[in-house]
C-alpha cells in the first residue's frame, strides 16, 4: 500500500509537470509578445490568422494581388497601440509587411500611419528557424 501511495504521488507530479510544461509551451507558441524587440524576434513565427486572433482585424490593410488571378502575394497591415518600446510607451501605429502569409518587416510609427516619415523605425524580421 505504501508503494501505491508513492506511485500515485509520482504520477501526480509527472502529470502536473506535463500540464505545466504544455501550458508554458502553448503560451510561447500562441501569445505574440508586444514589447518591440521581442515582437520583432517572434512575429515571423505567426500566420495572419494567429495575428488576427490576438489583435483583431488591422485598422488598415492593403493587398498586392497578381493581375489576372487576384491571388494576394503581399499585404501591408496597420495596427494602433499594440506595441510598446522598451520603456513601456506605446507606438501609435505598427505596420506589418507580409509576403504571402509571413511578416517580413515591421515599422513602428509615432503617428497614425497615414504618412510614413524618416523618423519611423523599420526592422527587417529575422526568418523563423525551422523546428527540429
Amino acid at each position: 500500500m505504501k508503494y501505491l501511495a508513492v506511485v500515485v504521488a509520482l504520477l501526480g507530479q509527472f502529470s502536473f509537470s506535463n500540464w505545466a510544461f504544455a501550458d508554458a509551451t502553448s503560451k510561447e507558441v500562441t501569445v505574440i509578445p508586444t514589447v518591440e524587440k521581442d515582437f520583432i524576434d517572434a512575429i515571423n513565427g505567426f500566420e495572419k490568422s494567429q495575428i488576427i486572433a490576438q489583435f483583431g482585424e488591422p485598422a488598415k490593410a492593403d493587398d498586392v494581388k497578381v493581375k489576372g488571378t487576384g491571388k494576394i502575394v503581399a499585404s501591408i497591415w496597420q495596427y494602433h497601440f499594440i506595441n510598446t518600446s522598451s520603456d513601456g510607451t506605446y507606438y501609435e501605429t505598427t505596420e506589418l509587411d507580409f509576403i504571402d502569409n509571413k511578416v517580413v518587416s515591421v515599422v513602428f510609427l509615432n503617428n497614425d500611419g497615414s504618412d510614413i516619415d524618416n523618423s519611423a523605425e523599420k526592422f527587417e524580421v529575422p526568418t523563423a528557424k525551422p523546428k527540429s
